[in-house]
């Protein structure tokens, strides 16, 4: 079903990116401890479970920005507890053991202590923050498999990327009132679900792009040069919905559709 592309990917991505976490802890404890270590706590004597391993240092960054994207979508309200664990705490005065992060790790940071050089702190205290990353990446997956998911925004999601080609064909074809007016449609409807979603309650019955774009501003959920973003592209909407005594231009609209295609993807 063309409508359940999203779902599908979602899934597929999701899976890969929990057996991605499997590989990059293995990779990680290999470098703390080594090979034979490793294979010892695993009981295992198969060294082949160790052959083309990421490196963690260098795959890590791009699966953890991976993660956040999909997390926003399937499993929102631990997305902050996913970065804590990465993230340096902004009030830390102390390095040690509780306040050591991944974010660290990838540095590799390490705190000794003279005279001779005990260690106090180093990567190996990132692993336990790593291996919650990889369970709240599990616990998304058992949520996306669970009857809780609901499946009608990524459904939604595909409406909308179709009503983007169409606008891009009518713009294509020269009809540009026509084509602003798609865009504009599915900018106000992706605010207002989005809106919805933060559980941001907008005055108006049906409201334009204008006032779930100040409500997201109001309650932190984009910043100012977002909200700037949004305005600009709503006041080409009313240019081609409703303004008679201007035209719009190709570059206007043109904006507008990539504008929302662009808000799409980074909004949620």
């Amino acid at each position: 079903m063309a409508s359940l592309s999203n779902l599908d990917r979602f899934k597929s991505d999701l899976r890969s990116l929990v057996d991605h976490s499997s590989l990059l802890e293995l990779s990680l404890l290999v470098k703390l401890h080594g090979p034979e270590e490793v294979l010892k706590a695993l009981k295992t004597e198969d060294k082949s479970i160790l052959e083309n391993l990421p490196n963690f240092n260098v795959s890590y960054e791009a699966w953890y920005s991976e993660c956040i994207a999909l997390l926003k979508q399937i499993l929102p309200d631990q997305v902050q507890d996913f970065k804590d664990h990465f993230e340096v705490p902004r009030n830390r005065k102390d390095i040690t053991y509780a306040t050591y992060r991944i974010q660290d790790a990838l540095k590799g940071l390490r705190i000794t202590r003279p005279p001779y050089d005990t260690v106090i702190v180093d990567s190996k205290a990132a692993v336990p923050h790593f291996q919650q990353q990889a369970a709240i990446l599990k616990a998304a997956e058992r949520r996306f498999e669970s009857a809780l998911f609901d499946i009608r925004q990524l459904v939604q999601a595909d409406l909308f990327d179709s009503e983007i080609g169409s606008a891009r064909e009518l713009l294509k074809n020269k009809f540009l009132r026509a084509a602003g007016a798609v865009a504009g449609v599915v900018l106000e409807k992706h605010l207002a679900q989005v809106c919805e979603n933060r559980n941001l309650k907008l005055a108006k019955k049906n409201p334009g792009i204008g006032d779930p774009n100040e409500a997201l501003k109001s309650n932190g959920a984009i910043d100012v040069p977002q909200w700037r973003f949004i305005s600009m592209l709503g006041d080409i909407r009313n240019i081609c919905d409703h303004n008679k005594k201007q035209e719009p231009t190709q570059d206007q609209v043109s904006d507008l559709v990539n504008g929302t295609d662009k808000v799409l993807k980074t909004i949620f």
